[in-house]
């Protein structure tokens, strides 16, 4: 199953549309995380690929990511509910549920802007040299499962 392309406008409106469903009162159906929680978490793969956060995983961890789990986190299978979660994207924190939602959006559509020959040349912090393909699949299936886990 082929993910919708996050270089298209359309895939952009079709997220923003189900993020625009949720509301600071919405429940996860699995998890512990609040949904200010969820875009903030959801937003650290575009920190990262943007400059913003240079938080990178130790050596060793970074070699098991890549030779042992990079295939599953960007194919095309979707994740399995309650996955460990590398602890840079992990929010216990209390966030502002607009303030997160409108920074998640703005980093989607300037993802979806940067297209798929300049993101691909953009390394992931964890998984090193990533296709255009991969990044989609990564970036679409991340997001796609968490707007799942609150039933969007």
């Amino acid at each position: 199953m082929a993910y919708p392309s996050i270089y298209l406008a359309s895939t952009t409106e079709e997220l923003f549309r189900r993020i625009d469903q949720l509301n600071p009162e919405s429940q996860g159906l699995w998890g512990k995380m609040t949904v200010g929680q969820m875009f903030s978490h959801c937003a650290v793969p575009y920190e990262q690929i943007l400059g913003t956060n240079t938080d990178q995983p130790p050596l060793l961890m970074r070699l098991i990511l890549t030779l042992f789990l990079k295939k599953s986190m960007v194919n095309e299978v979707p994740y399995k509910r309650n996955l460990p979660t590398a602890p840079s994207f992990i929010r216990t924190d209390k966030y502002d549920f607009s303030i997160e939602k409108e920074r998640l959006k703005n980093y989607i559509k300037t993802i979806q802007e940067m297209g798929a020959e300049k993101l691909a040349a953009t390394p992931s912090l964890s998984l090193g040299t990533l296709s255009a393909t991969e990044w989609n699949n990564l970036l679409y299936k991340h997001i796609d499962h968490h707007l799942a886990q609150f039933g969007v």
